[in-house]
Order: structure tokens, then sequence, then C-alpha cells
């Protein structure tokens, strides 16, 4: 009996570790256009939710193609971040979604400056359409 106690207070614990979720938003990135959160902090990870070049202040995305979509994104990224008391530096997981991949060493080189050191994991994939017509798209995950 001892034993089933134990075992049903380590799941009943574990379960409440496993659900706590805390919503992260800051007027410094874009708000969601949709029923999503900025970032949701839990379990020792932040998820960042997908990033277009889009200006906090005018709700557009940038001009200037590409490049200049990777920098407003890496900022929005980097204020989400902020909200959460991290950095770039705890970014250990990167989603780079791209409609043209001809753009992949342009992006490299921007995207390459916001790291050193050990850069996180990354995937790379092209897909067909973003929204409200970005050519890039970036998620991270942070640990914390």
């Amino acid at each position: 009996m001892k034993k089933a106690i134990s075992f049903l207070f380590c799941l009943i614990s574990f379960q409440a570790f496993c659900q706590h979720k805390e919503v992260i938003n800051t007027d410094k990135a874009p708000q969601p256009i949709g029923p999503y959160s900025q970032a949701i902090k839990s379990n020792g990870f932040l998820y960042v939710s997908g990033q277009v070049g889009v200006d906090p202040v005018s709700r557009k995305l940038v001009e200037g193609g590409v490049e200049a979509e990777v920098v407003q994104i890496m900022a929005n990224i980097k204020a989400i971040l902020s909200a959460a008391k991290l950095d770039l530096n705890h970014v250990v997981n990167t989603n780079i979604y791209m409609k043209d991949l001809s753009y992949f060493q342009k992006v490299n080189e921007i995207y390459g400056k916001y790291f050193s050191g050990s850069f996180p994991a990354r995937t790379t994939i092209g897909v067909a359409n973003l929204p409200i017509g970005a050519n890039i798209e970036i998620t991270v995950v942070a640990s914390y």
C-alpha cells in the first residue's frame, strides 16, 4: 500500500510539472494575428512562435526583401526572449521556413551574426507560401 501511495504521489507530481506553462507576451514584438501566443515557457524551455518580418509598431511587413525581414525577425525573437528573461545564447533549436531557397547563403550570413560560440541546432525548409506575403519565417526553442 505504501508503494502504491508513493507511486500515485509521484504520478500526480509529474503531471502537475508537465502541465505547467506560462504565456510570454511583449509589445516589443508583433502581436499574434491568430489563436496562438508569442511564446510558451514550459518545463525548462521557451517555445517561440514563428516570427515573420513584421514591425511591431506599424504591424506591417518591413520593406527591403529577405535581408530586411531576417533583421526584423531576429529583433522580434530577441524581444520575446528578453520578455522571458532570456537571450539568444539560450536558443537550442531554430527552424527556418523560406519561400525561395536561393537566399539560403544570404540568410546564413545575416542569421550567423546573431550567434556566437556554439550555434543552435537548425532546420531550414523550403515552403510554398508564408503569412502576409513574407519571404521567411523563423521559430526558436530556448532553454532556461
